[in-house]
């Protein structure tokens, strides 16, 4: 496991209840940063998760907060930040699949307007909408921003035509935010391939195996996999912006 001196560092990492951003916040409060955990109010896995790092002596807040709701998330951005005295790392991990099992391309009728609005507020401006509240403290700190995009925005099959052009426009974006917000801030992104997560545990055995068996270091990617390309980005690589970061074992290739 890669580790950082984050002492006097903040971070807040949405989505932060389960899967990559359960990860990445334990792992950026190992380091020693001081974190802010956004959920939906409704999650009843956050308190769980958020009591069990306060014992175990991480210093972790509460910061409920649909990213999909602009005014919800603004306030949930401001708060963190009021509370967490500065913001040093953003990351920025919320979105939704908007579905329990990947949906075939050809299923055009599944692509319904309700579902292209869910997906992209969540997975695309929800990003966004967090990084322009977050921009001024994240000015004042020379801090940096993650996005959690994924391989489906590189040309590789997602889980819905909705899901990856999301991401290929998170992606995208990941370029035009590194330069609106350039020099004080390095914005950049990770782009996981298939990850063993609660998003993918009710997705078919038989579509995870042939993921799996064309993937040449032959397993699925961990959370923990993903937490670690998100603290280079946010803490090792100082002279790096802009780009996107492939973690998938080698399935995109």
């Amino acid at each position: 496991m890669i580790t950082a001196d984050l002492k006097g560092k903040t971070a807040l990492v949405t989505g932060g209840a389960s899967g990559i951003g359960l990860a990445t916040v334990e792992l950026l409060a190992r380091c020693g940063a001081r974190v802010a955990v956004n959920h939906l109010a409704e999650d009843p896995r956050a308190g769980q998760e958020i009591a069990r790092l306060e014992r175990e002596g991480c210093a972790v807040i509460d910061a409920p907060g649909d990213v999909s709701q602009p005014e919800d998330c603004r306030r949930m951005v401001l708060d963190a930040i009021d509370r967490l005295g500065r913001l040093d790392i953003l990351v920025n991990n919320a979105a939704t699949p908007g579905t329990s099992k990947p949906i075939d391309f050809k299923d055009l009728d599944a692509m319904s307007e309700e579902f292209w609005n869910s997906i992209v507020s969540t997975n695309l401006i929800g990003p966004f909408r967090c990084t322009r509240a977050a921009a001024e403290a994240l000015r004042a700190a020379r801090g940096a921003v993650v996005n959690t995009a994924s391989i489906a925005g590189l040309n590789t099959q997602g889980s819905s035509i909705a899901y990856g052009a999301a991401k290929a426009g998170l992606i995208n974006m990941t370029r035009n935010l590194a330069r609106a917000l350039a020099p004080e801030v390095r914005v950049n992104a990770v782009a996981p391939g298939l990850v063993d997560s609660p998003w993918t545990a009710t997705w078919p055995a038989d579509f995870k195996a042939s993921m799996i068996a064309k993937t040449p270091l032959g397993r699925m990617c961990t959370p923990a996999d993903i937490a670690e390309g998100i603290l280079f980005l946010a803490a090792g690589s100082p002279m790096v912006t802009g780009q996107t970061l492939v973690i998938d074992g080698g399935l995109s290739f």
